[in-house]
């Protein structure tokens, strides 16, 4: 798949090639193909870059290059979604989450590819691999799959190509592609940061968020990002004090004091027993007092997937109708996908767009099923820090990445790979996680997650830096 170019190149001031000058033609050959995991699926015009890079300049700042999800609306960009049915969707309207990025200092240099729809499609998926964009690959090992949804913005850090992406996640889209790619993300309390703009999944848990090759510089994007939009009714929940500069006082004792409760193994696995092991003897000598932790809870699985298909199909078809030259609603994408069979369906079905265009006149299904999923999730967390008053909670985010498998999809390549997590339940609740790495199994990369309730972003941040800053990779 070749990448898009915008409309011509890419301007290279990440690699530290002419930063200060004017871009060369080899500086945009060297950019295409330091790309060799196809993080990207478009790029910016050499022309645009120099304008936007000369006015942060002017404003005495340093410029920080900056990759963002192509599910994002960024005027200039299409916004695909990996679909080869959106590749004519050009937004007139860049997405809230933009607007205060140029004050920051951060310029956007291109469009990560994604797992197509936000891995929204199919169950069969495999991860990494949109139709328009191809294959997004773990720069770790060979032939591992970077894990999704926001798999191009894990990798575009993870291979040094930006310091900082911009991704999405509705469950598991920013920790999991963080933890298998060796970087650090973010995803923040539903509402800390509008979701005007980005092409929906669930209204009750979508939320973008950074990513980054530390907790400093993925927190300092957070800070220009976050804040309330008069679009997103969700964003007005963000408390009056509730400070959004989310990369001060980060110091290496903000873990002394704190009750951590560490999620016990699940297994008897000797690597998972390792990692638990590392991450405890890590957090005592930071300071912090760790209760281990055993607790089980029935997962709502059936629940929250019929809340993902309800609330996806009003939210695309919302989305589609206000951006023009492309489907008008998911019934349209459902037909483009099968006239277009051989190049969108090459590798697996559409079976959730399917089931999800059957949830019309469900709306009391959903109601109930949103009750149960919000309730189970909620209830378990808070049960978690309130019983054992807890700072937060602590444990493995993702085992190691496992292999891209065109024939079986993730589900069946996962089956051969150590396997072990957690995050969903914060994500059904919509309470702030942020994912570190931790170390390596069979070299690759596996992260730490630190989770707690609504609008403890800034807590458990400064905490994920504490250990950062203590753990020895």
């Amino acid at each position: 798949m070749t990448k898009q170019l915008l409309p011509t190149s890419f301007f290279v001031v990440l690699f530290g090639i002419n930063l200060w000058g004017s871009p060369t033609n080899n500086d945009i050959e060297i950019f295409v193909d330091k790309d060799q995991h196809n993080a990207f699926i478009s790029v910016v015009s050499k022309g645009d870059a120099n304008k936007v890079i000369k006015n942060i300049e002017a404003m005495s700042l340093v410029p920080i290059a900056l990759g963002v999800k192509d599910n994002i609306d960024v005027v200039g960009f299409p916004t695909t979604a990996g679909s080869l049915a959106l590749q004519n969707n050009r937004p007139i309207k860049s997405a809230h989450l933009t607007k205060r990025l140029r004050s920051g200092g951060y310029y956007i240099v291109g469009k990560t590819n994604l797992s197509e729809w936000a891995n929204f499609r199919s169950t069969h998926s495999v991860s990494g691999w949109s139709s328009l964009g191809g294959q997004t690959v773990n720069p770790y090992g060979v032939n591992r799959n970077p894990c999704g949804s926001s798999s191009g913005s894990a990798v575009a850090v993870a291979a040094g190509l930006v310091g900082v992406a911009i991704g999405t996640e509705t469950n598991g889209s920013i920790s999991c592609p963080a933890s298998v790619n060796g970087v650090v993300g973010i995803k923040p309390t539903v509402g800390l940061v509008s979701r005007s703009g980005i092409i929906p999944i669930s209204h009750s848990q979508d939320t973008a968020g950074p990513m980054g090759t530390n907790v400093k510089d993925a927190a300092r994007l957070l800070s220009y990002m976050a804040g309330f939009d008069p679009g997103d009714p969700a964003t007005a929940k963000i408390p009056k004090n509730m400070r959004l500069n989310f990369s001060t006082n980060l110091s290496k004792t903000n873990l002394k004091g704190k009750t951590i409760g560490l999620m016990s193994a699940s297994s008897n696995e000797p690597e998972e027993n390792r990692l638990i092991i590392k991450a405890k003897t890590i957090l005592i000598a930071a300071g912090a007092r760790v209760i281990m932790l055993t607790a089980k809870q029935d997962y709502p699985g059936e629940e929250e997937y019929f809340v993902l298909l309800y609330e996806f199909r009003e939210g695309i078809n919302k989305y589609l109708s206000t951006h023009p030259n492309q489907p008008k609603n998911l019934k349209e994408l459902i037909d483009f996908n099968i006239k277009n069979k051989k190049t969108v369906l090459a590798y697996f079905d559409q079976d959730i767009f399917l089931l999800s265009e059957q949830t019309k006149g469900q709306k009391e299904k959903y109601l109930g099923a949103l009750k149960i999923t919000k309730a189970v999730s909620t209830e378990h967390l808070d049960n978690l820090l309130n019983t054992n008053e807890l700072d937060a909670i602590v444990g493995l985010t993702m085992g190691p990445a496992w292999e891209i498998d065109y024939e079986g999809g993730d589900q069946a390549a996962a089956k051969n790979q150590l396997s072990w997590g957690m995050g969903s339940y914060a994500a059904m609740a919509g309470y702030p996680h942020i994912t570190i790495p931790l170390g390596f199994v069979q070299g690759l990369p596996v992260g730490l997650s630190f989770i707690s309730t609504a609008w403890q972003d800034k807590r458990i941040i400064e905490m994920a830096y504490a250990f950062e800053q203590a753990n020895n990779l």
